[in-house]
């Protein structure tokens, strides 16, 4: 029931796939890294201070080559963080 699963949504049409985008093992991306102390261990774009979710809050607003500028990360990095997600999406959590 949708009403019960903060997780049931709608993407591309096919009502009630899931996507647990709280659980990507950014891990599997080379394009990011997690260290204790930096950020507080949150998952940013190797080599930076800056945390990978400025992609996903800014992307609705900027291009990436705005990213690119403004947060001092590379094409290449943009563009693995976002084909890893698209990619991890593909893999349905089942419904229950």
């Amino acid at each position: 029931d949708a009403a019960l699963d903060p997780w049931y949504k709608v993407y591309d049409g096919k009502e009630g796939k899931k996507m647990a985008s709280a659980t990507l093992d950014w891990s599997q991306c080379p394009a990011v890294e997690s260290i204790p102390g930096k950020r507080s261990g949150a998952w940013v774009f190797r080599g930076t201070r800056t945390p990978v979710s400025v992609v996903f809050e800014n992307l609705q607003d900027m291009s990436v080559d705005e990213l690119i500028d403004e947060y001092g990360v590379t094409r290449e990095q943009v563009q693995a963080v976002l084909q890893f997600a698209a990619h991890s999406t593909e893999a349905e959590v089942p419904h229950p």
